[in-house]
């Protein structure tokens, strides 16, 4: 099932603590950003894809893809305060777009097996995201006390890539643009809309570059892939 798929690349990484955009940040001696973008690069059902970037790290960004023969990066507009503005501005420039992605760019070890079952889930149901069950105990709390020990049979943890009918991901993305609404992602927008989101078993190895604690953890994921 061919797609596109959007990369929000304009965030600061102020949890990683780099003083830098994280992306930028080396993985086995290549940056994260490279590392994600391999992902859909050598997927032959990727048709496109867009990068939302800061203005001032575009010229940088281009000589990455320049450096690392990323080939099929169609446009990389301005990336906005928040992610979801971010997603906006690249749906904005996008046109005759069946089924398209989103997928954190920090997030380097989706499968093309996890990418193929979500874009085709979402070409027959409109919207698919990417999730694990949850693995702990879960609990709420109020003011440091547990309320209630909630059955995390129901429960997950949900990642990207999130995958859409394109006309369906747009029209949700004008609907809260519109009305001021900022969700805490692109499922949350269609879920507004009043259309069903479906989920799709990922891995857990699908971890968000976010923390120095996750450059371990990926350096590990890569070392095991390797051997």
């Amino acid at each position: 099932m061919e797609y596109e798929v959007v990369l929000p690349a304009a965030g600061s990484g102020k949890r990683m603590g780099a003083g830098q955009n994280k992306l930028f940040l080396q993985l086995a001696e290549k940056p994260i950003l490279i590392h994600t973008l391999n992902v859909f690069e050598a997927d032959v059902n990727c048709t496109g894809i867009w990068l939302a970037v800061k203005p001032e790290e575009r010229l940088f960004i281009e000589a990455l893809l320049a450096q690392y023969n990323i080939t099929k990066v169609k446009g990389l507009p301005a990336g906005g305060e928040e992610r979801q503005h971010s997603v906006h501005s690249c749906i904005k420039e996008m046109s005759n777009v069946n089924i398209v992605l989103v997928h954190d760019a920090a997030r380097p070890f989706i499968t093309h097996g996890i990418i193929e079952r979500l874009a085709s889930t979402a070409f027959v149901k409109g919207a698919a995201i990417a999730g694990v069950r949850a693995k702990d105990t879960m609990k709420k709390v109020r003011d440091g006390v547990i309320t209630e020990t909630v059955d995390r049979e129901s429960l997950w943890m949900i990642q990207t890539p999130q995958a859409f009918r394109f006309d369906l991901l747009a029209e949700a993305e004008d609907v809260a643009e519109k009305v001021g609404f900022l969700g805490t992602d692109e499922a949350m927008l269609v879920e507004r809309l009043g259309h069903e989101v479906h989920i799709v078993e990922s891995s857990y190895e699908n971890v968000k570059m976010t923390t120095k604690e996750d450059l371990i953890f990926g350096e590990a994921i890569l070392a095991s892939r390797k051997s």
